[in-house]
C-alpha cells in the first residue's frame, strides 16, 4: 500500500471517530443549584412577610398581617382571613422541596408556560421578600414547574397547591360562636306578643324557667337548645354594601333575639328578612278589543255576558336573609365587623326560628299518684 493511500484512510478513520463521539456521548448534565432539595420558602421568610399575594385567572388576593398577628383579605373589604386556610397553604409551601434544576435555557422556559400565577411574599410597602411564577405540570402528572421571581432558571417541584384566586373565599364567615352551656338567659320576641318571651336558668345544669309557661307546662329543653345553636352560631354566606336597596327592605321585617352569658355578656341577634309578596297583574287587553278598537260593533242585545275572571297573581319570592350583631361589649371585634358590610346567611337560620311562643313549651309530666301508706304492724 502506498504511503500516501495510507494516510488518507488514517485521516478517514479519525475523522469517523470523532463523528462517532459527539453521536453517542450523553448530554451535558444541567448545572446545579444550591436551592435543589431545600424548602421552596423558609419559615424565616414567612416569619417577615407583612402581605401574602396569590395571582391565578386574572384574580388577585392579598392578605395583609395585622399589629396583632392575625391577617386580614384586602381585597375583599378588609375582612378577617381565615387562618386555618393560610395556614395550610404556608405550610405546603415550606414543606415541598425543588426536585431539580430543570433548564436554564430562555427558549426551553419559554416552553413551560410561566405566565400569571404566582405567590409573593412582601414587606409591609410592597417589596418582594420571596415570589415564584408557577408554569404547567410536567408529561409525568406530578410535581409543578416554577421560577424565582425573574430569574432565568426554571425548576421542578413536588408541591401540591390548591390555588384559590376568589378573595371572598379567604375571608372568614364564622361571626358568632357561643356555646349553649355559657348562656343564662334567652330572650325571644314574636309578632303578637306584647313583649317579649325571656327565659332564665341560674346554672347549665339546671332547667330553663319562663314566667310565661302556660298552666300544665314546661318549658321545652330541645327547642330553646336549638333556638341557641341557630342565634348562637352563624356563619356568613355572602355580603353585600350596607347600603344595598334589599338590605333596607329586609330591615324593615327584623327579628332581635338577645343572648346573656353567665359572665354577663350580652349580645343582640338581628335576623331580616323581606317576605314573599304577591301582586295583582295588571289586565291585559283582549286582542279582538285591540284589533277592532273604538270601531268595534256593540254587542248584540240578547248576547250573554262573559265569565267573570278574577285577578291574576304574580309572586315575588322572599329575599335574602341578612344578620346584624351587636355585642354589649363597645370593644368587642364583631361589632367592627358589622360596620363593614352587611352580611347574608343561609335561609335555615330564618326558617328554623319558632313561629309562636307555643312552640317553645311541651305538656309537663304528670306527678304519679300517692301510694296509700301500709298499715301499723300489730305488736
Amino acid at each position: 500500500m502506498k504511503l500516501r493511500t495510507l494516510l488518507l484512510t488514517v485521516v478517514i478513520l479519525a475523522a469517523l471517530s470523532v463523528a462517532a463521539y459527539f453521536a453517542t456521548r450523553q448530554p451535558a448534565a444541567v448545572a446545579t443549584d444550591s436551592r435543589v432539595g431545600q424548602p421552596l420558602v423558609s419559615r424565616a421568610t414567612v416569619e417577615q412577610a407583612a402581605k401574602f399575594r396569590l395571582t391565578d385567572q386574572g384574580k388577585t388576593v392579598t392578605l395583609t398581617r395585622q399589629s396583632d398577628g392575625t391577617w386580614h383579605v384586602a381585597t375583599y373589604h378588609d375582612l378577617p382571613a381565615e387562618f386555618g386556610k393560610l395556614a395550610t397553604f404556608i405550610d405546603a409551601l415550606t414543606e415541598a422541596k425543588l426536585d431539580r434544576l430543570v433548564t436554564s435555557s430562555p427558549e426551553r422556559i419559554a416552553r413551560l408556560d410561566f405566565k400569571d400565577t404566582t405567590i409573593a411574599l412582601l414587606t409591609a410597602d410592597d417589596k418582594p421578600l420571596w415570589r415564584i411564577t408557577l408554569g404547567k405540570t410536567p408529561d409525568t402528572g406530578s410535581g409543578r414547574f416554577l421560577r424565582f421571581g425573574t430569574e432565568n432558571k426554571a425548576f421542578l417541584t413536588n408541591a401540591s397547591l390548591w390555588l384559590d384566586p376568589e378573595p371572598k373565599n379567604w375571608a372568614a364567615t364564622e361571626l358568632l360562636a357561643l356555646k349553649a352551656d355559657t348562656i343564662a338567659k334567652v330572650e325571644i320576641p314574636f309578632p303578637d306578643a306584647p313583649a317579649p318571651l325571656t327565659f332564665t336558668r341560674a346554672k347549665p345544669e339546671e332547667p330553663w324557667t319562663s314566667s310565661a309557661t302556660p298552666a300544665g307546662e314546661q318549658v321545652s329543653a330541645a327547642k330553646l337548645a336549638s333556638v341557641i345553636s341557630t342565634a348562637g352560631s352563624l356563619r356568613f354566606s355572602d355580603t353585600s354594601d350596607l347600603t344595598d336597596p334589599a338590605v333596607a327592605a329586609a330591615r324593615a321585617h327584623a327579628r332581635t333575639i338577645k343572648l346573656t352569658t353567665f359572665d354577663g355578656k350580652t349580645f343582640a341577634v338581628t335576623f331580616a328578612r323581606k317576605p314573599e309578596e304577591k301582586k295583582i297583574k295588571p289586565p291585559v287587553p283582549d286582542a279582538k278589543t285591540v284589533a277592532l278598537g273604538s270601531s268595534a260593533a256593540p254587542a248584540p242585545h240578547d248576547a250573554k255576558p262573559a265569565a267573570s275572571v278574577g285577578p291574576e297573581f304574580e309572586t315575588i319570592p322572599a329575599g335574602p336573609v341578612f344578620v346584624a350583631i351587636a355585642a354589649g361589649d363597645p370593644a368587642a371585634p364583631v361589632n367592627a365587623l358589622m360596620q363593614k358590610r352587611a352580611y347574608q346567611i343561609s335561609d335555615y337560620f330564618y326558617t328554623a326560628l319558632p313561629g309562636k311562643p307555643a312552640d317553645l313549651f311541651e305538656p309537663a309530666p304528670k306527678p304519679e299518684p300517692t301510694k296509700p301508706a301500709a298499715p301499723a304492724s300489730k305488736p
